[in-house]
């Protein structure tokens, strides 16, 4: 569903504000829906943003090249190096950088005139990822520890010893292998729900009380509804790109704990 989407008022029963049943879009074609289109359209322009943005390699970067040394150096520097550690951060600069370009041009697909939907707002797009992520921080972990060696490095943490391992090493086995990746798909997929459920209950809401209502004080909500309308847009410009960020700085830290010497 997009903002233009004409409000349907059940044949005279009044406004019907829009829930979760307004996120399930009919196919476009075949099984093929409109969030699977957009998270396909945003690979592709990932790849193509990061491709021309290195290509050149110029002295004096031109705008493009200006844009994606910039985002590198942001993913870089305050995000990978921070948070896995200056030794070993910079193999998984690309991946990082990949995973919060393509969050963030997701998350502001839902600002986008005549798209406006962000896909991230499905729960299996943020699950998928949180999956991968997951995946990832786990064989790194292996790979250096040992699978044995992994369990023992996330489940015991440093210095506990005794009989309280006994709650302790369930409790850290739950947290840090089963817990991650719905925590870290579930914080992306409920803010980026919950935000464009409000943009479209104050635009329809909008809509409704300046064009189908008669009365003199549902048109002055309606002006309000407009004003919420645009304070929560500028409030989800600032959101979309703090969820891209989170989601990439957990999984560096993940990959960070995965790769440190001790819990």
């Amino acid at each position: 569903m997009t903002i233009a989407t004409v409000i349907s008022t059940a044949g005279g029963n009044g406004f019907q504000p829009p829930g979760p049943a307004d996120f399930h879009l009919p196919p476009v074609f075949a099984e093929v829906t409109k969030p699977m289109m957009l998270v396909v359209l945003a690979a592709v322009l990932v790849f193509t943003f990061s491709y021309f943005a290195a290509r050149p390699a110029a002295v004096v970067p031109g705008r493009l090249q200006y844009a994606g040394e910039a985002v590198y150096g942001f993913v870089r520097n305050g995000i990978a190096r921070d948070a896995i550690g200056s030794e070993q951060f910079l193999k998984f600069v690309p991946f990082l950088f990949s995973l919060f370009l393509f969050i963030a041009v997701n998350n502001y697909f839902g600002l986008i005139p005549f798209i406006q939907y962000p896909p991230m707002s499905h729960f299996g797009f943020p699950l998928a990822l949180a999956l991968l992520v997951w995946i990832l921080y786990i064989g790194v972990g292996i790979g250096k520890h040992g699978f044995g060696g992994y369990l023992k490095h996330v489940t015991i943490p440093s210095g506990v010893k005794g009989p309280v391992l006994i709650i302790i090493i369930p409790l850290e086995f739950l947290s840090n292998i089963l817990v991650r990746p719905a925590t870290l798909s579930l914080r992306l997929f409920a803010n980026m729900f919950a935000g464009h459920l409000l943009l479209m209950l104050f635009a329809f809401g909008a809509e409704y009380l300046l064009f189908e209502s008669q009365s003199l004080i549902n048109g002055v909500a309606g002006v309000l509804s407009i004003v919420m309308f645009g304070a929560v847009t500028v409030l989800e410009l600032l959101i979309m790109f703090l969820q891209a960020y989170v989601f990439t700085l957990l999984a560096a830290t993940y990959l960070g704990e995965s790769l440190a010497d001790e819990h």
